[in-house]
């Protein structure tokens, strides 16, 4: 019998390997970047347009949990805007956001979502009245009262790529969120 044979295994990657895996790396980067910076702006706009909706919702909520109107104001001040949930009307007895006297449960500023502003980008329809100054709630305020129901109108959001969502609310308190396609509001 002769003598057994060892045999040295080695664990790790060699300079090659690592050479390949980098440069498959380099080029799946390569081709994703410019894919997800088309796909960011719609995101953003998106993401914002489903958090005013879900404001409305908490708004709402709140109006009959608590018996009292609730309001969401609009604010557009400063760009690119701003809204605030109010769970009431301040001494003054008018809706005047964090400006005022309201007490404020919840403020969103729209910069938190780069690129997004107040504005219907491409569509040339506006849902329920006109596009005015892209509130057309009455005096920038969407009011809950103690049932649910609500002031009618649309907040319109456009980003940098002119796609728009439209929020807003019927006088049932139904929320509505509807995107612009070239064909209308879905």
């Amino acid at each position: 019998m002769g003598g057994a044979l060892t045999r040295k295994t080695e664990l790790g990657v060699t300079l090659v390997e690592l050479l390949v895996i980098l440069t498959i790396l380099a080029v799946l980067a390569a081709i994703a970047i410019p894919t997800f910076s088309v796909w960011l702006p719609n995101y953003r706009l998106k993401s914002a347009a489903r958090d005013l909706y879900s404001n409305l919702q908490l708004a709402k909520m709140g109006a009959v949990n608590k018996n009292s109107d609730r309001a969401i104001i609009f604010d557009r001040a400063d760009s690119p805007g701003r809204y605030s949930i109010a769970s009431g009307r301040g001494d003054d007895g008018v809706w005047d956001g964090p400006d005022g006297d309201d007490p404020i449960e919840k403020i969103v500023d729209l910069a938190r979502y780069e690129g997004v502003t107040f504005g219907h980008g491409d569509a040339d329809v506006p849902l329920g009245g006109t596009f005015d100054d892209e509130i057309s709630y009455p005096n920038n305020v969407a009011v809950f009262n103690s049932r649910g129901t609500c002031n009618a109108g649309y907040v319109y959001l456009q980003n940098e790529k002119n796609t728009a969502y439209a929020v807003g609310t019927r006088s049932s308190g139904v929320i509505l969120l509807r995107k612009w396609t070239a064909s209308g509001w879905q």
